[in-house]
């Protein structure tokens, strides 16, 4: 771990135990980790925001028998393959498939590559989980 450097911080009571309450929900070991946390969740965002480079990972679940479903996705895929570092097609039972979908690139190609394949017809459900390459973050 890098150097360690202890500060006080004032809190007022009702925010103090929101933070111990969130600490306990989480299953943080202390205060200190909790803060860590959240500094480096502000760090990711900002990462985001100022269009660094970034990595993340797009989820999709979808019935596999839908007609021309799987060629519209690899069709967007092949079209966005400068971000896709991996993908994964899990089987969940006979008609749903979840595809994960490891990506790196900027924010905004990210966004606009998690928008597409979510608004192909059959998805059920998609989602982009943003995080950092971790180059920035202790």
């Amino acid at each position: 771990m890098a150097n360690l450097v202890r500060f006080g911080v004032s809190l007022e009571k009702e925010l103090l135990d929101k933070l111990d309450a969130l600490k306990k929900r989480k299953g943080y070991p202390t205060r200190s980790e909790v803060i860590r946390a959240l500094v480096r969740q502000e760090e990711v965002k900002r990462q985001w925001q100022e269009g660094e480079e970034v990595v993340g990972a797009v989820t999709l679940v979808y019935d596999h028998h839908r007609r021309q479903l799987i060629d519209k996705l690899t069709d967007i895929q092949h079209h966005y393959g400068h971000c896709i570092i991996a993908s994964q097609h899990i089987h969940i039972d006979h008609h749903n498939c979840l595809e994960i979908i490891a990506l790196r690139g900027s924010p905004s190609q990210l966004q606009e590559l998690a928008d597409r394949l979510r608004a192909v017809k059959g998805i059920k459900h998609g989602a982009l989980t943003m995080t950092t390459t971790g180059r920035q973050l202790v």
